[in-house]
């Protein structure tokens, strides 16, 4: 599993040199800030085909790795390998998410971790480290 601690979803995502901010985008962009849950990139289409708008799958996978590489939404693989997506709060932060029915809590990092982490690399002689911390299990709800 992979997260990118996301940024607030604004047209900034597409001001690199080759990126429009285009009609596509910014739908994408507004339904996912309707989303509280990690979503796959048919999901974000079905989502906003439901609204009545249409934007091709292709479209949406590309807006979505965009977004990702901007830092400006999380990624997650499931098990299987496929991303899900999801506008996170800013700074460094960590999940935990119910298996079940997808319920997703923002969780900021132990100091003990974040220690880990920075000595671990330090010790192998990395630099630049970046680490996830995914947890997921079954919410009292869905018990």
């Amino acid at each position: 599993m992979a997260a990118v601690a996301g940024k607030a979803l604004g047209d900034s995502a597409f001001s690199a040199p080759g990126q429009r901010g285009t009609r596509q985008r910014r739908v994408i962009r507004e339904w996912l800030g309707t989303s509280a849950a990690f979503v796959s990139a048919q999901q974000v289409r079905e989502g906003i085909a439901a609204k009545g708008d249409a934007v091709g799958l292709t479209t949406v996978y590309r807006t979505l790795q965009a977004l990702a590489d901007a830092g400006e939404v999380d990624v997650l693989r499931t098990d299987t390998g496929e991303a899900l997506y999801r506008k996170c709060g800013t700074g460094h932060h960590h999940h935990l998410t119910c298996r079940s029915c997808e319920l997703t809590i923002e969780l900021a990092g132990p100091p003990s971790v974040e220690k880990w982490s920075q000595s671990t690399a330090d010790e192998f002689g990395f630099n630049d480290v970046q680490h996830v911390i995914e947890l997921s299990g079954t919410c009292s709800n869905c018990r």
